[in-house]
């Protein structure tokens, strides 16, 4: 594979499309290639936030569904992002609806000519893109646990908030869409309800009105995932009533 060939692969890259082999010797290309290091930082911030944007929860069933047809379905090569490039042995894994919508919005993002503006404030946004790729990957790995469980509920006031949660892992986080705007100095802080004692489980970015959290500590001996607004800096006891309380 030439240097050309390898500068048009950084979307296929950053969403994980690539066979092995050329994921190896393209990542022994970003090394040596900043611009190339740089776009796909960029790809993947955009993709996790584009993802979680337009998340749904898919109906139940859909899981069982999908993966009984996967062996009958060949699965073709994505549109290039430059120019054709023949691409071997393109098979994909399990990709749950979010890492899916994830991958198609990359390749909207790039065709749009949508992407990041590093330039401004360059170490923060860097430190900014790495802490979204981590928390883009841990939330993809839980999505794709096999005993993934998916809960959906309205929140009082506005917006809505999706438990994901893994007994395997031991780990849960919330997809949250629409949340009205804080006025004041509060936060939005998580709970975990184990016996009808609701314990801090970490907080939301109030600057974001959706987007994704990974819940401070496991699952194990909860039912149910709570959501409240407190006073800045949080509290060790819910100050007022959940805005949900959602089921795991």
């Amino acid at each position: 594979m030439t240097i050309a060939d390898l500068h048009t692969l950084t979307g296929a890259y950053a969403v994980g499309a690539l066979p092995d082999r050329e994921a190896a010797e393209f990542g022994r290309h970003l090394a040596r290639c900043e611009a190339c290091a740089q776009e796909v930082r960029e790809l993947r911030e955009t993709a996790a936030r584009l993802a979680l944007a337009v998340a749904e929860v898919p109906p139940a069933g859909l899981r069982a569904r999908v993966m009984a047809a996967l062996p009958e379905v060949r699965q073709l090569p994505p549109e290039p992002l430059r120019r054709a490039v023949p691409l071997r042995d393109r098979r994909w894994g399990r990709r749950l609806p979010y890492l899916a919508a994830a991958a198609c919005l990359v390749a909207a993002a790039v065709a749009a000519g949508l992407a990041v503006d590093a330039r401004q404030d360059a170490d923060a946004q860097r430190g900014r893109t790495v802490v979204a790729e981590q928390r883009a990957r841990a939330v993809g790995a839980l999505a794709a646990a096999p005993d993934a469980a998916f809960h959906t509920r309205p929140l009082s006031g506005g917006g809505t908030a999706t438990v994901v949660s893994s007994a395997r892992l031991d780990r849960a986080a919330v997809l949250f869409r629409g949340l009205p705007e804080l006025t004041g100095s509060r936060v939005y802080e998580l709970w975990y309800s184990r016996d009808a004692t609701m314990v801090p489980a970490g907080f939301l970015d109030p600057a974001d009105p959706s987007g994704s959290a990974l819940l401070r500590g496991g699952p194990d001996g909860a039912d149910g995932v709570g959501l409240t607004v407190e006073p800045h800096g949080g509290s060790r006891t819910p100050t007022g009533t959940p805005l949900a309380v959602v089921p795991l």
